[in-house]
């Protein structure tokens, strides 16, 4: 593929990200997507600082090509990280989850590349104003913590495209190489899979996890807890009992306490199926295999092209 606004930003030789998922996005996924080509992130949610700053060392040994991280911005520890990634030269950071302006201007002090996701126009906007290299937008068929105005990541590429100069990452509903081309013709500069790689040998989620994902069909997942963090996730007992809960009109309050503490490692780090939050998108219904990552990223870049050159060929 030829270099476009982030394969050279990056550095990469193919606009595919890796999310930076919770539980899932180690150093080992993200050195193998890395080497394979696209730009691997570790996802820095799941990890103390000690954890995570043994996942960047593990991973500069693992490639020497470049590889980024995600830092969810309202993580407690989140300065010792921020401290970390500058100690170790990481180049390039992905934010979300908070204001992008407490961290983007110490970042690029330090001359990183900072990108941040962003679920509407309008915070897209509110990224680019503070100074980002790119944005993530990511719709609300994405897995995990998702934004409230529920706006479709096919909706919201062309939008943001036209509001804002700086690249453009599409996430959210995409797992495929023809699901690329299609966000790549809407104006996305790149895009970001996250569940696809969930569905991964490399992913450090639990296996159990990995076959529920593999196994799961159209309309098991669903966006719920929207009066905490609007958040994606399978149907399963834990879900059931949200529902219950719903049913008697729930404060805040009430539904934090059934949520409780550790909820999604329980489920995708420990494989907790029945009591476990199982956040993943909706393109799971797609994901039918467990592969190698570096497998995924050439069987995804390959279909991108045929596709590419059937769409080529039609003619009105």
């Amino acid at each position: 593929m030829s270099s476009n606004k982030i394969t050279s930003l990056f550095k990469i030789d193919y606009p595919l990200i890796q999310a930076g998922m919770i539980w899932a996005s180690g150093w080992k996924l993200a050195s193998t997507v890395s080497n394979a080509g696209g730009l691997g992130l570790i996802g820095a949610g799941s990890m103390y600082p000690d954890i995570f700053h043994e996942h960047v060392q593990k991973c500069k040994k693992a490639t020497d090509k470049p590889f980024g991280v995600n830092v969810p911005l309202l993580y407690p520890d989140v300065d010792k990280i921020m401290d970390i990634i500058v100690a170790e030269e990481v180049q390039i950071v992905f934010t979300s989850a908070g204001n992008p302006k407490t961290w983007t201007p110490f970042l690029k002090e330090h001359g990183i590349t900072v990108v941040h996701v962003s679920p509407s126009v309008k915070f897209a906007k509110k990224a680019a104003q503070v100074g980002v290299d790119a944005v993530v937008v990511e719709g609300f068929e994405a897995g995990g913590h998702n934004g409230l105005a529920e706006t479709t990541t096919f909706t919201l590429i062309p939008m943001v495209k036209a509001a804002i100069d700086i690249p453009i990452i599409a996430a959210g509903g995409i797992a495929t190489g023809r699901g690329m081309l299609a966000a790549l013709s809407l104006g996305a500069d790149a895009v970001q899979m996250g569940t696809r790689f969930v569905a991964s040998e490399e992913a450090s989620s639990h296996q159990n996890f990995k076959d529920h994902v593999v196994n799961s069909q159209e309309g098991d997942t669903v966006l719920t807890l929207k009066e905490l963090v609007p958040v994606r996730l399978m149907k399963n007992k834990f879900y059931q009992d949200i529902q219950t809960l719903y049913g008697q009109c729930p404060t805040k309050e009430e539904l934090q306490e059934l949520l409780g503490r550790a909820r999604a490692k329980r489920g995708m780090f420990e494989g907790d199926l029945e009591e476990g939050e199982l956040e993943i998108g909706q393109i799971s219904g797609l994901v039918n295999t467990i592969q190698p990552a570096a497998e995924i990223v050439h069987e995804v870049i390959t279909e991108f092209k045929t596709a590419q050159q059937a769409m080529s060929s039609l003619e009105f």
